[in-house]
C-alpha cells in the first residue's frame, strides 16, 4: 500500500465527517490508553487488594506530569506538520518529523532519570497513606525507568496525525493492549508480583509499542523515513514546535500538579476514599474520550486548513466539532448516572469505596458539556498556532480555581461537596475560552509555510 492512501487531506470535502471519521481511530485509541490504567486497577483490585489499588491509582497523575512534556511537543510537531502538510510543503514535513525526533532522543532518558530520582520527595508531597506508600514508590520506580517507551509512542502518534493518519497508532496500542492484559494477568494473578507485575506489563508493552511504531513509519512512508543516527535539528522548525509544545506540555505538567494538589486532599479521608475518587476519576476520563478525541481531530483539521489558508473551513469545523462535544455529553452524563453503583462494583466489593467513586461521577457528569466547549476551543486555537493562551486558560480555571475551591469547599461543608470544584473550574474555563475565541486574536498566526515564504522572499 502506498504512504499516501495513509494520509487525509481536510483541506476539502465535509468538514464534519473528516473530524468525526479522524476521530474514531483516536477514540479507540484513548479508550486503549484509559484501558491500560483500568486494566491495572481492575487486576491489582481483584487480586492484591484495595492498597494496593489506590497506590496504582495515586502514580498515574505522577506519572502523567513526567510525560507531559513530550505530550506537548507531539502535539507541537502535529500542528507544524499538519500545516505544511496543508500547504503542499513536502520538504518541510520531513524536516519537521526528523526534528521531532531529534529532540525526543536528547531529552527522553534525562527525564525518565529525573522521575525515578525524584519519586519519594513526590509522594511525599501527596501525602500517601502509610499503607500505600511503598507499593506506591515501587509501581513509580518500575514505570519511570521505562517512560521512554510512552514517550517514544507519544513521538511517533505525533508525526502520524500531523499526516492526517489517526489509524496507524490505534494499530500500535492494540497490539500494546493485547500485550499488556497478558502480561497482567501472568505477573499479578500467576505469580502474584502485585504492583510490580503491572509496573511491569505495563512498560513492557509501551516500548513494543513504541519500537513497533519506528518500524512501520519506514517502511510505509519511504519519503519520511527515520534514520535515527542521522536526525536533523531544523531551528526554526523546532522553534514552532517548541512555540506550540511547550505551553502545551506546561499545562499537562501543571495540570498533573493540581490533580496531585487535589489528591493530597482525597488522601486526607483515607485509603478507602481514595481508591474510590481513583476509580472514579478512571471512569470519568473514560466517558470523556469521545470529546478529547473531537478535539484532538479538530487540532489536525484546522493545523491543514490554516497551512492551506482556508479560514472559513476551520469556522465550520469548529461549529460542527462542539456540537457533537456537546451532544455527546449530555447523553453520556444520562447513561452513567443511573450506572454509577455497579460500575463501581466491578472494581471494588468494600462499600466505603463504591460510594466515594459514586459521590465523585455524580459531581462531575452533570457538567461535563462546559468542560468540551472550553477543550474544543483550546485545541482549534492550538492547531491554528495560539498555544499560549489555551494554556493561561487551561491554568487559571483547573489549576487555580479547582485546586482553590476543592479545598475552600471541603473545609467548609466536607468531602461530600469537594467535587463541586470540577463544575466550578468548568465554568470560568468557558469563559475564559469562549471570550478569547469570540475575540479572533487566535488567528493572528496564520500559515507557517506562508511566513517562510515572505520570508525568502524578502531575502536578497
Amino acid at each position: 500500500m502506498e504512504a499516501n492512501t495513509k494520509m487525509r487531506d481536510m483541506t476539502q470535502g465535509s468538514p464534519a465527517k473528516h473530524i468525526f471519521l479522524f476521530s474514531l481511530p483516536l477514540l479507540l485509541g484513548n479508550v486503549l490508553q484509559q484501558l491500560y490504567n483500568m486494566v491495572d486497577s481492575w487486576t491489582v483490585g481483584n487480586f492484591t487488594g484495595d492498597t494496593a489499588l489506590a497506590a496504582v491509582g495515586i502514580a498515574f497523575p505522577v506519572v502523567f506530569l513526567f510525560v507531559s512534556l513530550f505530550i506537548g511537543l507531539g502535539i507541537g510537531s502535529t500542528v507544524v506538520i499538519a500545516q505544511f502538510y496543508g500547504a503542499g510543503e513536502t520538504e518541510r514535513v520531513r524536516a519537521a518529523i526528523d526534528t521531532a525526533y531529534a529532540a525526543f532522543l536528547i531529552v527522553a532518558i534525562p527525564i525518565s532519570l529525573a522521575a525515578f530520582f525524584l519519586t519519594d520527595p513526590i509522594l511525599y508531597l501527596l501525602q500517601v497513606e502509610e499503607a500505600a506508600l511503598p507499593e506506591a514508590r515501587l509501581y513509580l520506580q518500575i514505570v519511570s525507568l521505562g517512560l521512554v517507551g510512552s514517550i517514544g509512542y507519544n513521538t511517533n502518534a505525533g508525526i502520524l496525525q500531523g499526516l492526517g493518519n489517526s489509524k496507524t497508532p490505534l494499530m500500535f496500542l492494540s497490539i500494546a493492549m493485547g500485550i499488556n492484559i497478558v502480561l497482567d494477568l501472568l505477573f499479578v494473578a500467576v505469580f502474584r508480583w502485585g504492583v510490580a507485575g503491572v509496573a511491569f506489563a505495563t512498560i513492557i508493552a509501551q516500548w513494543f509499542s513504541w519500537i513497533f511504531g519506528i518500524f512501520y513509519i519506514n517502511r510505509m512512508y519511504s519519503e519520511f523515513h527515520l534514520h535515527l543516527r542521522g536526525l536533523h535539528i531544523d531551528r526554526s522548525l523546532l522553534r514552532q514546535i517548541v512555540r506550540i509544545g511547550l505551553p502545551a506540555g506546561i499545562q499537562n505538567g501543571l495540570i498533573a500538579a493540581a490533580i496531585m494538589a487535589l489528591m493530597a486532599r482525597v488522601n486526607l479521608y483515607g485509603t478507602d476514599f481514595t481508591a474510590g475518587f481513583n476509580v472514579g476519576n478512571k471512569v470519568d476520563c473514560f466517558a470523556f474520550l469521545p470529546v478529547q478525541s473531537l478535539a484532538n481531530a479538530a487540532t489536525t483539521y484546522v493545523g491543514q486548513n490554516v497551512g492551506a489558508g482556508r479560514m472559513d473551513r476551520v469556522r465550520q469545523g469548529t461549529r460542527a466539532t462542539l456540537a457533537m462535544g456537546v451532544v455527546w455529553c449530555f447523553a453520556i452524563a444520562a447513561v452513567l448516572m443511573p450506572l454509577s453503583r455497579p460500575i463501581m462494583l466491578l472494581f471494588s466489593k468494600t462499600p466505603a469505596v463504591v460510594d466515594a467513586g459514586v459521590l465523585y461521577l455524580w459531581w462531575v457528569l452533570p457538567f461535563y458539556a462546559l468542560f468540551a466547549i472550553q477543550f474544543v476551543l483550546n485545541n482549534v486555537m492550538r492547531g491554528a498556532g495560539d498555544a499560549v493562551f489555551p494554556m493561561i486558560s487551561s491554568l487559571i480555571s483547573v489549576v487555580v480555581v479547582r485546586v482553590v475551591l476543592c479545598y475552600v469547599i471541603s473545609d467548609a461543608f466536607g468531602q461530600q461537596y469537594m467535587f463541586a470544584c470540577y463544575a466550578g473550574a468548568w465554568l470560568v474555563g468557558v469563559i475564559l475560552s469562549g471570550g478569547y475565541f469570540l475575540l479572533g486574536r487566535w488567528k493572528r498566526f496564520g500559515s507557517m509555510a506562508a511566513a517562510e515564504n515572505r520570508m525568502r522572499e524578502k531575502e536578497p
